[in-house]
């Protein structure tokens, strides 16, 4: 008597045409553009605070969200902590976990801006290092959000698929958890 199941395809084996298999072939690829991606916002997010840590140090005063406190050790530390996210991304060092601390900080970003229209505070969120108040008309929380809410995309991709090409955790370790 002869089985008639099918056996499961080898682990490197083709998964077939579309979308699903251009995904299975490159995913290595694509993470590597995301892990670049992420990184370069990372790096733009920083640069502009890393030069005058007061002035980041203000902007974060201006959410009103932290205790008064906390707002300089973080104003301090931010730049410091996104440089950190941006440069593990491009060496390809614990990028699950750089992709998950990267959406949580976005999501922080995301709820910090929308609570900005909602108590109708009107300042410039200081994302690239510039902030301070502006007008009620001239702010842009809605593109300042939906930016984030793009840059949230290669970090959900990284969390889904962290293993890439040119990455140091690749070659060190073999496959990310």
């Amino acid at each position: 008597m002869t089985s008639m199941a099918s056996k499961a395809p080898a682990k490197d084996a083709p998964t077939g045409g579309g979308l699903r298999g251009f995904v299975d072939t490159n995913s290595q690829w694509i993470s590597l553009v995301m892990r670049i991606l992420l990184a370069v916002m990372w790096f733009w997010y920083s640069v502009g605070k890393l030069g005058s840590p007061e002035s980041n140090a203000q902007n974060v005063r201006d959410f009103r969200l932290l205790p008064e406190s906390l707002v300089t050790p973080f104003g301090y530390a931010q730049p410091y902590l996104e440089l950190a996210l941006g440069l593990l991304l491009i060496l390809g060092l614990g990028t699950r976990l750089v992709a998950i601390m990267s959406a949580l900080l976005l999501l922080v970003y995301i709820v910090g801006i929308i609570s900005l229209g909602a108590r109708g505070i009107y300042i410039s969120c200081g994302c690239g290092g510039s902030g301070g108040a502006v007008t009620k008309g001239h702010t842009r929380y809605t593109l300042d959000v939906l930016r984030d809410l793009l840059y949230m995309l290669p970090a959900a991709w990284l969390i889904w698929k962290p293993a890439s090409k040119l990455s140091l955790e690749r070659a060190l370790l073999g496959d990310p958890i």
